[in-house]
């Protein structure tokens, strides 16, 4: 019993022993003094006492001396490790991989140094890189601020970054953790509330204007910081004046405002506006038809709010100077408020829009003809009218071309001798005539008692007309363009009866390309056309008057910038054939061709018209759209002189200028004014 009762007594000795030990291992404790010691050996002691891998710079060079009275614990160790390299002017880089690294301090902020935040911040001398945002103040008025209480010649950095308002510190963690909380209060100290003045007779916008001209100085320059400035805007709308900024600021202008927020002491105030795109003649009709309306509203507003009192009488009045394009306005500080504001959004810039639209007609037609024509003395024949002239007139204009005989006389002296006159030529206008209806080739026989005339004909045409057409006009104003003539058309006469006061009366009817469109231009890129597009041309006379053939199309189209469209298009056919033949006789076949007159014929046509709207909403993209079509008249110049004129080869073509440059005097007319200068001078020398 005994033996087993020393055993327990050993073993629990045994095992108080093991804690001991095991306590005293996981409480390791170390020295700190080191004097005349190695920067490198100092290195390599931390690290085996931490049981760390580090990895130490060829340029980490020097003595320590450090003393320290303190067993420190392993973290404790190991900032002191840090503290000490700070002082030499070294930092140590942890990796990933748990190996560390021995650096200068100022090769610390470009290598891989941890990014913290608010969670882990980091302690002590160990680099770390942080990102700070920014909400009430400037980064870029605060970062130079930072910079001066950084280390920025050695391990510390500070860069703002403007567009996320945010502020990147490198550094020691001791020092990124202090410029934090600076951060955090410089940026608690600028948040700024704000006040809302709402004014009684002033104009809001107008007070900005006067408040804003006090706060600039008279050289344009001022030393007071922005922060300390009352910014303000007005909500016309409410007619307040919105107020924010430091505080003894925001009460300074908030006094400033209740004092000139007073009654006039006339009726209404004047001020004259100066339009910058709108015509003042148009907006004064604008203005008149809502100032009444307004002033409406204001009247019941303020009899309410002065709980049903009768307001002074005001007087409102409103007038264009189109000289200047300006409108002068009398009405009360509140009216006129509200319409400076109409004023201000219907005089804007308006876009624009180019037109370009593309005309193409194609026309082309054949046709044929073959007529025999016969007659005999004894009577009998064929005679047809369809394909030029008929065989009685041919033979009517042989018939009087003919020469006449010249008749014979006795002398009338009496000698009794027979006297012969001379021969009398036909007269060939009614041939001609008859002659000038042939076309094609005409063959004629004749015998004795009888004759045959053939006629054959074949006809070919085409035509292609192509234009293109384009206008450039504001959003929803009307233009038109043509490319024509102006053709007489009679349209009335009279005439008495002994012819004493005739007179006829005409118009004038433009024939041609005629092109009418008014735009709309409506949300995003899309635009509304009004189209009215005319082709015409004169088709020949009547026996009454001209006439003419007209293709139209009037429509409403709707299509996106840059898009091109078909808005019309007509496309016929036709064929025309006639017969004219001896009946019975014509059916015969192949015998049937001499008692019959043929004639066929075929035309057809095409056209269509296409087109494009272009946006222009700034003077960008009107010079790209006026350089493209400029370059292109420019280019067919330069085709033109480049080949020549034919005969001439000493002519020069002219050119336009590039673009963008000024069109300039002719050299030789230059010279030549030159020399007429010197003329003067030396003839007087």
């Amino acid at each position: 019993m005994r033996i087993s009762g020393t055993r327990r007594k050993l073993s629990a000795l045994c095992a108080g022993l093991l804690l001991a030990v095991s306590a005293n291992i996981s409480a390791a404790e170390y020295s700190a003094s080191f004097k005349g010691t190695d920067i490198n050996e100092f290195i390599n002691i931390v690290g085996k006492n931490l049981n760390k891998t580090i990895i130490i710079e060829p340029s980490v060079r020097g003595k320590i001396n450090v003393r320290s009275y303190d067993l420190l614990n392993d973290e404790q160790y190991y900032q002191f490790f840090l503290n000490v390299l700070d002082v030499y002017g070294f930092a140590v880089v942890e990796m990933d991989n748990g190996v560390m690294k021995v650096i200068k301090a100022k090769d610390a902020k470009v290598s891989a140094i941890p990014v913290v935040d608010g969670k882990n911040p980091g302690k002590g001398d160990e680099m770390v890189t942080r990102v700070v945002p920014v909400r009430n103040v400037s980064v870029r008025e605060l970062a130079p601020l930072l910079r001066q209480l950084n280390d920025n010649a050695g391990g510390g950095n500070v860069v703002h970054y403007d567009p996320s308002n945010v502020i990147m510190i490198t550094g020691r963690a001791a020092v990124v953790n202090r410029l934090v909380e600076i951060v955090r209060r410089v940026d608690k100290a600028g948040d700024e509330e704000v006040d809302i003045v709402r004014l009684q007779f002033a104009s809001a916008a107008e007070m900005v204007r006067i408040l804003e001209s006090i706060q600039k100085p008279g050289d344009g320059k001022t030393n007071t910081p922005s922060m300390l400035k009352p910014r303000m805007v007005a909500d016309e709308r409410t007619n307040s004046i919105i107020i924010s900024g430091e505080p003894q600021a925001r009460k300074r202008a908030v006094h400033l405002v209740k004092q000139l927020d007073s009654e006039l002491e006339t009726s209404g105030n004047t001020r004259v506006f100066y339009l910058k795109y709108a015509k003042a003649k148009e907006m004064v009709d604008v203005l008149n038809g809502v100032s009444k309306s307004i002033e409406g509203e204001v009247k019941g507003a303020n009899g309410a709010a002065a709980g049903g009192s009768k307001n002074k009488q005001s007087t409102l009045n409103i007038e264009a100077h189109e000289g200047t394009n300006a409108i002068v306005i009398t009405a009360q500080p509140d009216v006129m408020g509200s319409l400076e504001a109409v004023i201000r959004q219907l005089d804007i810039r308006r876009a624009q829009v180019l037109v370009e639209a593309i005309i193409v007609e194609v026309a082309e037609g054949d046709g044929i003809g073959l007529s025999v024509q016969w007659a005999t003395l004894a009577g009998g024949g064929t005679q047809f009218n369809t394909n030029g002239a008929s065989l009685s007139e041919i033979a009517a204009g042989v018939y009087q071309a003919r020469p006449q005989d010249g008749t014979t006389i006795y002398d009338p002296a009496g000698s009794g001798q027979p006297i012969k006159n001379p021969d009398t030529p036909g007269d060939v206008t009614a041939l001609a005539s008859v002659l000038s209806k042939v076309s094609g080739m005409a063959v004629g026989y004749a015998t004795n008692d009888w004759g045959v005339v053939l006629q054959a004909l074949a006809s070919s045409k085409g035509s292609n007309i192509l234009a293109t057409p384009s206008i450039t006009t504001l959003d929803n104003q009307e233009a038109s363009f043509i490319v024509g003539d102006e053709v007489p058309v009679k349209t009335g006469s009279a005439a008495s009866g002994n012819n004493d006061n005739p007179f006829t009366t005409i118009e004038r009817k433009k024939v041609g390309i005629q092109l009418k469109v008014t735009p709309q231009i409506n949300e995003g890129d899309a635009v509304q056309l009004v189209i009215e597009q005319e082709v015409s041309n004169v088709n020949g006379n009547t026996g009454v008057d001209i006439t003419f053939a007209t293709r139209a199309v009037k429509t409403t189209v709707l299509a996106d910038s840059g898009d091109t469209i078909v808005i019309g298009g007509l496309i016929d056919e036709k064929v025309d054939e006639s017969v004219e033949k001896v009946p019975l006789l014509g059916d015969i076949p192949y015998l049937g061709n001499l008692f019959k007159s043929t004639s066929s014929s075929t035309s057809k046509r095409n056209l269509m018209i296409f087109i494009r709207p272009t946006i222009i909403r700034d003077s960008n993209k009107m010079a790209s759209l006026s350089s493209r079509k400029y370059s292109l008249m420019r280019a067919v110049q330069l085709q033109q002189q480049a080949q020549g004129v034919n005969l001439m080869p000493n002519t020069d073509v002219p050119v336009l200028p590039e673009w963008g440059q000024s069109p300039e005097i002719n050299p030789e007319v230059f010279d030549f004014t030159k020399k007429k200068r010197r003329a003067p001078e030396a003839s007087s020398n």
